[in-house]
């Protein structure tokens, strides 16, 4: 019997270092091409799709800023690598026929469209996997926050926000072995325990607006069709 879905219009939320791998910094072939493949199986549910990227596989703005460089040129330098990731997932993507369409707040016109909500929602409709890049074209917010920005303008019901746990913990579970595993948490809760599910800019967007994230593991194959058929998998954040 085939699962039915939960959801019909999603937005994924990757990391940069969500592309690398095992590598310390750039783009894995093997991991992108796996990350593709899942997008696929969500695609050929029927359910509409965008996908925000971040960029620190490549540049990590507010590192360089702390080394001396404007946080305003860092911040840039880091939305064009956002830019490089969602091209490179686009290639993935088509590669194994998935259409897909990058719109960019940051306009870099000879290798992806502006981003315009109405053309959006329109690739949506169409079928077309969306990947916003660019972040929100403005220094000081963050891919988090260009996510749940992003969502809400297209009218996604949920957010997946992919980690490399299975979850949102008190702490760091890969350090501490009584870190504390949470299945369900407010937004509120989020912030006051400052649990860096995203940054508190991007919550407080969700919490105001009633969109409810679910951060899960990205590493095991077949989450994200399991978030979005409802299954029990990772934390979920609303309320």
């Amino acid at each position: 019997m085939p699962q039915r879905k939960k959801y019909k219009r999603i937005l994924l939320k990757l990391s940069g270092e969500a592309l690398k791998g095992k590598r310390e910094y750039g783009i894995c072939p093997e991991t992108l091409d796996n990350i593709a493949k899942q997008v696929a199986q969500v695609k050929e549910m029927g359910v509409d799709l965008c996908l925000v990227i971040g960029g620190g596989n490549i540049f990590r703005g507010v590192s360089a800023a702390t080394n001396g460089m404007s946080r305003s040129n860092a911040d840039y330098i880091g939305m064009i690598a956002t830019i490089m990731n969602a091209i490179a997932m686009q290639d993935a993507l088509e590669k194994i026929g998935v259409h897909t369409r990058v719109l960019s707040a940051i306009e870099v016109r000879e290798i992806c469209e502006p981003y315009i909500r109405r053309r959006a929602i329109r690739h949506l409709e169409k079928g077309r996997v969306v990947i916003f890049a660019g972040g929100t074209g403005n220094p000081y917010f963050t891919t988090d926050t260009a996510a749940c920005l992003r969502a809400m303008e297209t009218d996604c019901e949920i957010i997946l926000k992919a980690t490399n746990v299975d979850g949102v913990y008190d702490k760091d579970p890969k350090k501490y072995k009584d870190a504390k595993f949470y299945k369900e948490l407010s937004y509120t809760e989020a912030l006051q325990k400052n649990l860096k599910i995203m940054d508190s800019t991007a919550v407080s967007l969700c919490r105001d607006n009633e969109l409810p994230i679910i951060v899960f593991n990205l590493n095991e194959e077949g989450n994200i069709k399991k978030a979005i058929t409802g299954q029990n998998v990772g934390t979920i954040v609303g309320g």
